[in-house]
């Protein structure tokens, strides 16, 4: 539909929230390699061309604007595993990933582009305190290296999630099946770095 015949959005907040939303509704059926072009974002959300431009003035700004948004409606996904020791932690948070997969893809793209201020770590202090608390509690050994551990999980997870499609199709696995597969195969693999309790 022409945007000349959509009804204008009223005011700022919805206008860049529409502008948003169209951006991200548009990578998602045409692809990275489409390019985004702003005239058709603007157009996409049924909005003025001009104010693309003037509420965020480049693609890139555009992106990350959309990605920050994202980020702050999915937190609280996130939030009912962090209470949760570091196997099941890292288990659920895979799977919470896989539900906001738009989210995570555009953020190794913004990444892969250069952009500095997107960050695939949006609170490493509580990373540590969590993890600090798994050796305090047994489940992880005090020799543990947090950081290289929690930077190998997540990049796991960020991984699998942006490639998952691609991995079940070249895998002749049903994807949601493969998801399972691969969120039992994280939850093992940081258990395994538990210490025995036979030899504590």
């Amino acid at each position: 539909m022409p945007s000349s015949t959509r009804p204008r959005t009223p005011n700022r907040p919805a206008t860049e929230a529409a502008l948003q939303t169209a951006a991200l509704d548009l990578l998602e059926r045409n692809g990275v390699l489409a390019g985004l072009n702003l005239r058709e974002v603007a157009d996409e959300a049924g909005v003025n061309r001009g104010l693309v431009y003037h509420y965020f003035g480049t693609r890139r700004d555009l992106l990350r604007s959309a990605l920050r948004r994202d980020v702050e409606q999915r937190l609280a996904d996130f939030a009912p595993g962090l209470g949760l020791h570091a196997a099941a932690r890292y288990e659920r948070f895979l799977r919470t990933a896989l539900g906001h997969r738009q989210a995570i893809v555009l953020a190794l793209l913004l990444v892969l582009d250069g952009d500095r201020g997107v960050r695939m770590i949006p609170d490493p202090d509580g990373v540590r305190e969590r993890l600090d608390h798994d050796i305090d509690e047994g489940a992880l050994p005090a020799d543990v290296d947090v950081i290289g551990m929690h930077a190998a999980v997540a990049s796991l997870v960020y991984g699998y999630t942006a490639l998952r499609d691609r991995l079940a199709d070249e895998l002749s696995v049903d994807a949601g099946d493969l998801d399972e597969r691969v969120a039992s195969t994280v939850g093992r693999l940081v258990s395994r770095l538990a210490p025995d309790p036979a030899h504590a």
